[in-house]
C-alpha cells in the first residue's frame, strides 16, 4: 500500500499570468468542517475568484467560484491527487488582470498555481489510528499510564475515574494496534483489555 500524505503547516505561493494574479493557499485539514473554514478564511472578498478543492479520504469537493465550469475547482483537485495528498484543502485566488486565459489557460492556470504551491509545501505521512477505551484497576493505573506514556506515538489519558480505577482513552496508529493490547494484557496479567472503537 503506499502511504498518503498530508502537509505539515499552511503553505503559499503565488504567481502572474497573462496580467492576473493567482495566489494559493494549501493546508492540511482533519474534516469537512475545517475545510470549509479555511476556504471561508482564505477566500478573498476583494478578488474575481475564490476557487477551491479539498480531499479526505474518498470524500472531496470543489468549486469553480464563477469560472466557466469544470476550470478551475476540478484542476485543483487534480493538483491535489496527483501528489498522493489526503486530508488537504487549497484555496486559488484570482485577481483578473484584463487578458482573457480560455479554459484551457484557466485549467493551467489553476491547476498549476495548486500544484506548485503543494510541491513546496512541507509533506508528512499520514497516520490511520483508531481510537480505544481501557479500564484499568487503581493497582495497574500508574503503570498502565507510565508504559503507555512511554510510547511516542500513543496518547492515552484519563477519562474518569470509577469505584475500582479509571477509564483511559487511547490513540494509537491502526498498525500499532495489537502492541497496545498485548502491552496491557501483559502488563496487568489481563485484568485490563482495550476496545477499539470502529
Amino acid at each position: 500500500m503506499v502511504a498518503r500524505l498530508t502537509l505539515v503547516d499552511i503553505a503559499i505561493c503565488q504567481q502572474e499570468i497573462k496580467k492576473s494574479r493567482f495566489t494559493a493557499v494549501a493546508g492540511p485539514i482533519r474534516d469537512e468542517t475545517a475545510a470549509k473554514d479555511f476556504v471561508a478564511g482564505q477566500s478573498d472578498r476583494s478578488a474575481n475568484h475564490n476557487c477551491w478543492a479539498w480531499r479526505l479520504g474518498n470524500r472531496y469537493r470543489f468549486n469553480d467560484d464563477g469560472e466557466p465550469s469544470g476550470t478551475a475547482g476540478k484542476p485543483i483537485l487534480a493538483a491535489i491527487d496527483g501528489q498522493g495528498l489526503d486530508g488537504v484543502v487549497v484555496v486559488v485566488t484570482r485577481w483578473f488582470g484584463g487578458i482573457l486565459l480560455g479554459s484551457g489557460g484557466l485549467i493551467r492556470a489553476y491547476g498549476g498555481t495548486a500544484a506548485l504551491c503543494l510541491r513546496e509545501a512541507e509533506k508528512e505521512a499520514l497516520v490511520e489510528t483508531v481510537s480505544g477505551t481501557v479500564t484499568c484497576g487503581f493497582s495497574d493505573l500508574a503503570l498502565v499510564q507510565a508504559r503507555l506514556g512511554a510510547l511516542s506515538s500513543v496518547q492515552a489519558s484519563v477519562q474518569a475515574f470509577t469505584e475500582g480505577g479509571a477509564i483511559l482513552s487511547v490513540l494509537a496508529p491502526k498498525s500499532e494496534a495489537s502492541v497496545v493490547e498485548r502491552l496491557l494484557a501483559d502488563l496487568t496479567s489481563g485484568r485490563s483489555m482495550i476496545g477499539w472503537s470502529r
